[in-house]
């Protein structure tokens, strides 16, 4: 049996269609007819919903009403069938309410938005009337809240005001007691600064004694150099005498040397032609042969062009190097730590040691040259504990004294004419050993070479 408050009643038809709002619902109760909507919607089928919010079935109460809420409230205006629907999902959930809105008698101690709402959807007769006192009683209501919180903040507002004023009395005494100290602070100050002008103007009466006196000892000082000047000049011509003299005495010196010479070069002539003379009275012919001409052995062949053109070798060519290393007494010398950081600088710096040493022993063996690797030791705290391989001998620096500086040092303590070969990519290495005598190389050079041992 259908309830009473179902919505499709008498009342409905002959009365509740009839009516109709000329205002639009007030905000409090159109967000409960929503939530009354959005609640009851979950009761229904899909197929008894309208077209436009079956979209919505799924969603819950509180997203359907944030999503959907004008969808619902305009298919709730247009469509009778869909608003009866909600009317009797609202008389299961609420039947006190429904029934007494129903009969006519709303009940007094119920929310008026809630009554205005629930006759929104039901449609009694005189359900504009409810939704109008229900929209006048939310507007008194919020009246009442405005005017509460306006009463509240106006007297917060006098609060502020009196803290306000009386801060501003206790400024106003501070910033007297700060202006009666400022000024006996001024008055201070007016009496220190007439002392400090008495004190400049003694300071600059004595300054101008100072410069009085600076100018007496300015005149004394220029007197004192002149007199200097005159003996700096006397002694000057003292000098040129003296310089003279010696001109003069190295003079005869050169001449007295002169004779000598010549009487050596008299009796050196006579000599040769003593010599000369006795040859020809012999009759000896030029000697053409030497004592190791007399000596058996297989003489090298020609060198033709070709082989001439080979010998021109890049200075990259390890070739180069074996080359320079075949020379006689040859003497190969390394700039160590310059070599193992352009051929493996991620390597630790013991291991770097080892490994170059090992490849100069092996150098050593094939070629026979004195090899001498040297390694930056100005900044070891202690001598580093290293067996040198055979035929390299291996040297660390002095404080205070670079590698590079050892290296030049070793080059220019070799005899002149020794085939002395550096190796290392520094620039300025390279000149000094140049300068003395050495042919200097690129560390990836002696890499190469290594690389093939």
């Amino acid at each position: 049996m259908e309830q009473p408050t179902g919505g499709a009643g008498p009342a409905d038809a002959a009365d509740g269609t009839a009516e109709s709002l000329d205002r639009p619902l007030p905000e409090g109760v159109r967000r409960r007819v929503v939530a009354l909507v959005s609640d009851a919607f979950g009761g229904l089928t899909v197929g008894e919903l309208p077209a436009q919010l079956r979209q919505y079935a799924r969603f819950t109460p509180s997203r359907r009403a944030k999503f959907a809420g004008n969808a619902m409230a305009a298919a709730l205006e247009s469509d009778p069938v869909f608003r009866r629907r909600i009317g009797e999902r609202i008389g299961q959930t609420q039947p006190e309410l429904a029934e007494a809105l129903t009969s006519g008698a709303p009940p007094a101690a119920a929310d008026p938005v809630d009554v205005a709402a629930a006759a929104y959807v039901l449609r009694p007769a005189g359900w504009v009337k409810l939704v109008a006192a229900a929209g006048e009683e939310v507007q008194r209501a919020h009246a009442e809240r405005a005017d509460e919180e306006t009463r509240r903040e106006l007297e917060r507002l006098r609060e502020e005001l009196d803290r306000a004023r009386g801060q501003t009395r206790a400024d106003t005494e501070r910033l007297r007691a700060e202006l009666d100290a400022a000024r006996k602070e001024n008055d201070s100050l007016h009496r220190k600064l007439r002392s400090a002008l008495s004190e400049v103007k003694r300071g600059e009466a004595a300054l101008r004694k100072s410069g009085a006196e600076a100018d007496t000892v300015r005149a004394e000082a220029a007197a004192q150099v002149s007199a200097a000047e005159s003996e700096s000049r006397r002694l000057k011509a003292r000098l040129a005498e003296a310089e003279a003299s010696v001109e003069a005495g190295r003079r005869a010196a050169r001449e007295g040397r002169s004779v000598e010479d010549m009487r050596l070069r008299l009796l050196l002539d006579t000599v040769l032609d003593a010599a000369q003379g006795l040859r020809r009275e012999l009759a000896l012919p030029p000697s053409s042969l030497r004592p190791a001409d007399g000596v058996e052995a297989v003489e090298p062949g020609r060198m033709s062009p070709k082989d001439i053109a080979a010998r021109a070798l890049s200075e990259t060519d390890p070739a180069l190097l074996d080359q320079l290393l075949a020379l006689p007494q040859a003497h190969l010398i390394v700039d160590g730590y310059n070599v193992t950081k352009t051929g493996y600088p991620q390597m630790p710096l013991e291991k770097q040691r080892l490994r170059l040493l090992g490849g100069l022993s092996v150098l050593a063996a094939q070629t026979g040259a004195e090899m001498t690797c040297v390694f930056d030791g100005a900044e070891l705290a202690v001598p580093v504990l290293l067996a040198p391989p055979r035929g390299v001998r291996v040297l660390f620096s002095k404080a205070g004294v670079t590698a590079d500086e050892l290296i030049r040092q070793l080059a220019r303590a070799e005899p002149p004419g020794r085939p002395v070969v550096v190796v290392s990519t520094d620039r300025e290495v390279a000149d000094g050993v140049a300068k003395a005598g050495a042919r200097p190389v690129a560390s990836a050079l002696l890499l190469k070479r290594l690389s093939r041992v």
